[in-house]
């Protein structure tokens, strides 16, 4: 019997140990590994022609832009005249009308009976004075 609970013993110390090493394993978990990739980049190497180039690019770049809104400005104040323009040709248009009523109503001759000659109406010239005469 004595044999035999010693085999027990060991038995169950053997057992023990190897439930001992399986818990081990999974409670430390797996070893984890962690992969680094450094993103280093390293500027190219540029000539003094291609700085300059760069450097002649950005400022045409600026120049445009100031063109382009220099330009947006321009084409606003031309759009002002513009407008202003057209008020001012609706005006002499109106005005025209106006003074070709007046000078029909007083009897003014034309602009081209007129012309080089002073302002006279059809009663004060004196052909007609001279027709109301007789």
């Amino acid at each position: 019997m004595k044999t035999s609970k010693n085999l027990w013993i060991v038995v169950a110390v053997i057992v023990c140990v190897v439930i001992a090493l399986l818990f081990s394993g999974s409670l430390q978990g797996s070893q984890n590994t962690y992969e680094l990739r450094p993103n280093l980049s390293i500027p190219e190497y540029k000539s003094d022609t291609v700085r300059v180039v760069d450097a002649y690019e950005r400022l045409m770049d600026r120049y445009m832009d100031l063109t382009g809104s220099h330009l947006s400005t321009v084409g606003m104040d031309l759009r002002n005249v513009v407008t202003r323009l057209d008020s001012i040709d609706h005006r002499l248009t109106e005005l025209d009308k106006r003074l070709a009523r007046i000078e029909q109503a007083l009897g003014v001759d034309t602009e081209s009976d007129l012309v080089g000659k002073g302002l006279k109406s059809k009663a004060d010239r004196p052909d007609n004075a001279r027709r109301t005469l007789q």
